[in-house]
């Protein structure tokens, strides 16, 4: 008996049906968003770095002067931020805050990331016990909250910037001493290691010449993520009244002393040294994901099921 049964008809222009997986690669997309995202990043930072650098030798007015007839005046033509509660221009106040926390995050960063790449490749180039009486020193480290141990840090000193750095340096290395150590660990297994080794070259000139380039990348990376980091901390301890004098412009200094004119209904002493510390630390924070997919690039294709 003949088949009666009508074949199905396909659209010419209609899709072919996928056998298996269909993988799209979403390079182009992906490569769109990462490059908006590091330009708007790197336009934020650029003007950061201008307004701090720029603006107080340029404008040349004291961010101190006290005049109470001011008092609380609502953003103006005359003062685009507003003034605070004794009527010192806002806008001046929070470019030199954002000036005093740039340079505690800079520096702190700095600073903890030589301790940690140091401690790190130490304790991976030697190995044995040494790494790991090392690595337990920084596990007991880490267990303490960052802030408690900086605060303790802090009361140890007058208030004051590099009582801040200080503070912040000692207590934001723990993190980048376990990516170096784990860095140098995978460096170690490569084969130019295996044979400089061979060689009868010493641990010493292994870990500086073949060992500590390897991980400057991601050390680099570890410092500039944790510039955003230090500037939360030191705005924090300003905050909690730790920090700066409470006379020094910082935008912790600012928020807090806002508190009570928030209170009463006056916003803006509030919310521009927020965003003062809000926006340059998200822009400095793209910057370094741009850099890290660089360093790490992702997969660039999609299962589509």
């Amino acid at each position: 008996m003949a088949d009666t049964t009508t074949p199905t008809t396909r659209p010419p222009n209609a899709p072919k049906a996928a056998d298996g997986p269909l993988w799209r690669s979403r390079g182009r997309s992906r490569r769109s968003t990462r490059n908006v995202r590091a330009l708007t990043s790197a336009v934020v930072v650029t003007v950061v770095a201008l307004a701090v650098l720029v603006v107080p030798p340029v404008v040349q007015l004291d961010e101190q002067a006290v005049d109470l007839a001011l008092k609380l005046q609502p953003p103006s033509l005359a003062h685009p931020f507003g003034t605070d509660d004794v009527g010192r221009d806002l806008l001046l106040r929070c470019v030199y805050g954002l000036r005093v926390s740039l340079l505690v995050g800079l520096v702190a960063a700095l600073v903890a990331t030589v301790i940690g790449t140091a401690v790190g490749a130490a304790a991976a180039a030697f190995g044995g016990w040494t790494d790991r009486v090392v690595m337990r020193l920084v596990d007991t480290f880490s267990s303490v909250p960052h802030l408690l141990l900086g605060i303790f840090i802090v009361a140890m000193f007058r208030p004051g910037v590099w009582p801040v750095i200080v503070s912040v340096a000692l207590t934001h290395w723990l993190s980048t001493a376990r990516i170096v150590r784990s860095e140098v660990l995978s460096l170690r297994a490569r084969p130019y290691v295996d044979a400089a080794v061979s060689g009868g070259s010493s641990r010493w000139r292994i870990t500086v010449r073949h060992l500590l380039p390897g991980v400057l990348p991601q050390a680099g990376l570890a410092a500039v993520l944790m510039v955003p980091h230090a500037m939360w901390h030191e705005s924090a301890l300003s905050f909690l009244g730790l920090g700066l004098p409470s006379h020094q412009a910082s935008l912790g200094n600012l928020v807090q002393t806002a508190r009570g004119s928030l209170l009463a209904g006056d916003w803006w002493p509030t919310l521009f040294p927020g965003l003062f510390l809000i926006v340059p630390t998200l822009a400095i924070a793209g910057l370094a994901g741009v850099w890290r997919e660089r360093i790490n690039p992702r997969r660039r294709s999609e299962l589509m099921l």
